[in-house]
């Protein structure tokens, strides 16, 4: 037998942000991991591995270094965000620096965060890959965020877009053993390898 794809699903309807809000506060008894992307309601399936694993890599070394030095905060995959653009997004990672998360003012309790992290890494999987490299980089690069990450396992690879000029460029690409530099976070050096577990 074949594998079956890993699909993710998409609503016929769309929804403001508030609408989003109202809906998903219904879904709490629900595994799935549900975004609000250009007014339509995605729906992925539960990471698989080594997703988490990734992800507490990358809280272990980002975090690290933002807490050590009084940067800012950063957040996990089960945090959503509000966007301007009226998208509301659970990013597997981010960066949020002390002056945007000021500016936000305080957190209303039960509601998602309105603010534009600075940075955002995504964690690629069968079903999210398309639209992390496409559909969520323009909605990012839009809103202001300064700098997005790709983490692919599959291929031991970091894709990086850096904010220039008021877009993102091209892209870089780096592999275990090509330590990356951060320039939100100034003095962040970063292996790919360091973030992917040994035994992928």
């Amino acid at each position: 037998m074949s594998a079956l794809p890993e699909l993710a699903f998409e609503s016929t309807t769309t929804l403001s942000q508030e609408e989003f809000s109202e809906w998903v506060s219904h879904q709490s008894w629900d595994l799935n991991h549900y975004e609000l992307l250009n007014g339509r309601v995605v729906m992925t399936p539960p990471a698989r591995d080594p997703h988490a694993r990734v992800e507490v890599r990358l809280a272990r070394i980002v975090g690290s270094f933002v807490h050590d030095r009084g940067l800012g905060e950063c957040l996990g995959s089960s945090q959503g965000i509000e966007l301007p653009s009226g998208d509301t997004l659970q990013p597997d990672f981010s960066f949020v620096s002390s002056a945007r998360r000021s500016a936000m003012g305080p957190p209303t309790p039960d509601q998602f965060l309105p603010v534009v992290p600075n940075l955002v890494v995504e964690i690629l999987s069968p079903s999210t890959a398309m639209r992390d490299r496409t559909e969520k980089r323009d909605v990012y690069e839009r809103n202001g965020v300064e700098e997005y990450w790709l983490v692919d396992s599959k291929r031991c690879e970091l894709t990086v877009f850096t904010r220039t000029a008021g877009a993102f460029d091209a892209g870089r690409f780096f592999r275990p053993g090509e330590p990356f530099r951060s320039t939100v976070l100034a003095g962040l050096t970063v292996d790919v390898g360091d973030v992917l577990p040994s035994d992928t």
